[in-house]
């Protein structure tokens, strides 16, 4: 009999999906998911309601029923694909027929004699499975399968469990545990709220695997335990990187407006901003001169609402075959929904999407279906994921990245004020073990105009070096020497820099209080700003 999970039929919508498409004759269901004993379970219990009989196909094992925990093949001449097909088209049981790992043998890119006759095969069998009460579906983790079969395939995604489902796999863990050892736990309703929310994204096999991990580490299900598997999912996709962000908005110097527009939004992912009507905020839009700060804030921000952080590089997306960019998109973007809520950061994002307006010359349009499917999901997203991308050059950024709806506000972070200066050469000191009162922070400040966060760092280490040559303690002298010695990339790229202040001015929400000021490059003009 079919393993079965106390849960009901009418209590997921993937289940009643499922059943309508069984009801409606659907020939050939293709559903994606790793978890093949989850999306067994749902199909015994259709099966059931139904009244068919349930097989799978396996390449090791053939044809086999799912009706116990054998793989007795009904045919033991089953096992290769053109077989298989061959007994389900010719079977006259009421019957649902699931191909587990078949898509290797759809997959056009691969080497496979039989390939071409896989495919005819499927489509000769479509119309006498509408005809017939069987149902065809494949099952696999990754959806593949060649345009001839676009029309007759239908896709269910089935990667993640869902709330009820986790807390299924939750009190199996628990029961088994106190069954097996001596472990005796109690868990009130709000610590396993708690707990589920920390295992959501994680699928049933990895959130019991992780459950009893916990368990046998501590006895108790500590949450530090279960956000550590997320991140070796995020590792192990190698799309995406987790940062363990340990900055936070006092590490940034000046940026008052930026801030107090972060402060507000502190609490945005909690349910009592959705009880209050706030929707969930979308993301920002960090413009601003190189090394002002930009990577720094993405970090402070992720450590100031204590949200994961995960860093998506571009590079990473474009393979060389023929739709993969577009499922590594697809794949990323489901990684941050599935550990959200969190912080998805985009570092100089007019890289990434370098050659969009070029693509369908360039590289067949694939740049371009990329970043569409990106904008789309930005504007269309319901889960709490934060999109915080940061660029050097709005110049090269399309204008649909740009409209209001993608992101919740662009900020423009110029280059530091005189009194921003002085804030970030004491955060620097302090961090490097100084006390910056013994130090003229004033005449820091006056001598370092055009600077940007990084270059003033940078003077502060370059000064850090030269007092331990000297065998000294760090002096006044030493960082006004590197500061004097320094070209600040506001002389070096004068005409670049200005014609993207100018367009900020203008475009986007200024990130701090600009001040009258000379900026030091001969080409900008004295800008007075309220």
């Amino acid at each position: 009999m079919c393993y079965s999970y106390p849960m009901l039929l009418n209590s997921s919508d993937r289940e009643l999906e499922l059943n309508t498409l069984i009801r409606a004759k659907y020939p050939i269901l293709y559903i994606v998911s790793w978890e093949e004993r989850r999306i067994e379970h749902i199909l015994c219990q259709v099966a059931a309601e139904r009244r068919k009989k349930l097989y799978a196909w396996t390449l090791t094992n053939g044809i086999h029923p799912l009706d116990d925990f054998g793989t007795q093949p009904v045919n033991k001449d089953t096992r290769p694909p053109l077989n298989a097909l061959d007994y389900i088209a010719s079977s006259q049981e009421a019957a649902i027929f699931v191909l587990k790992d078949f898509h290797p043998f759809l997959d056009e890119q691969n080497i496979n004699p039989n390939q071409p006759l896989i495919v005819r095969k499927l489509r000769d069998i479509t119309n006498h499975l509408k005809e017939s009460r069987k149902t065809l579906i494949i099952l696999s983790p990754i959806l593949r399968f060649p345009p001839e079969l676009e029309k007759d395939i239908t896709v269910l995604n089935y990667e993640l469990p869902t709330f009820n489902e986790l807390e299924e796999s939750l009190e199996r863990v628990i029961r088994s545990a106190r069954e097996i050892s001596d472990i005796k736990l109690q868990l009130d309703k709000e610590n396993k709220e708690k707990v589920l929310k920390a295992a959501r994204g994680l699928t049933c096999t990895e959130a019991e695997n992780v459950f009893a991990k916990a368990l046998v580490m501590s006895h108790s299900l500590e949450l530090d335990i279960i956000v550590a598997e997320k991140k070796q999912i995020i590792r192990r996709a190698q799309l995406l990187e987790y940062f363990d962000a340990d900055e936070n908005l006092s590490y940034v110097g000046g940026l008052s407006l930026l801030k107090k527009w972060l402060d507000k939004r502190t609490l945005a992912f909690s349910d009592r901003a959705r009880e209050f009507g706030l929707p969930n905020p979308k993301g920002l839009l960090l413009l601003g001169v190189q090394g002002a700060g930009k990577s720094l804030v993405a970090k402070a921000i992720a450590s100031q609402w204590k949200l994961p952080l995960l860093r998506l590089d571009f590079g990473r997306l474009f393979s060389q075959l023929v739709g993969s960019s577009e499922q590594n998109m697809r794949t990323v973007l489901r990684l941050a929904e599935s550990v959200s809520p969190c912080i998805l950061w985009m570092d100089e994002l007019e890289k990434g999407l370098a050659g969009v307006a070029s693509s369908h010359l360039s590289d067949a349009g694939t740049t371009a279906r990329v970043f569409g499917s990106f904008l789309t999901w930005m504007q269309e997203k319901k889960s709490p994921v934060f999109v915080i991308a940061t660029s050097n050059d709005i110049s090269i950024l399309p204008a649909e990245a740009l409209r209001k709806g993608r992101f919740d506000e662009i900020f423009f972070i110029d280059l530091p004020t005189t009194e921003e200066r002085r804030d970030i050469f004491s955060i620097h000191l302090a961090k490097r073990g100084r006390n910056a009162i013994k130090f003229d922070l004033e005449l820091f400040a006056q001598q370092s105009d055009g600077f940007s966060g990084a270059e003033i760092e940078q003077a502060i280490i370059s000064s850090l070096y030269d007092a331990f040559e000297a065998n000294r303690k760090l002096e006044n002298h030493d960082i006004l020497h590197n500061l004097k010695s320094t070209i600040p990339l506001s002389q070096t790229m004068d005409t670049q820099i200005s014609a993207l202040r100018q367009w900020a001015y203008t475009h986007a929400r200024a990130a701090s209080p600009r001040e009258v000021q000379m900026v030091a490059t001969p080409g900008l003009r004295q800008m007075e700003i309220n």
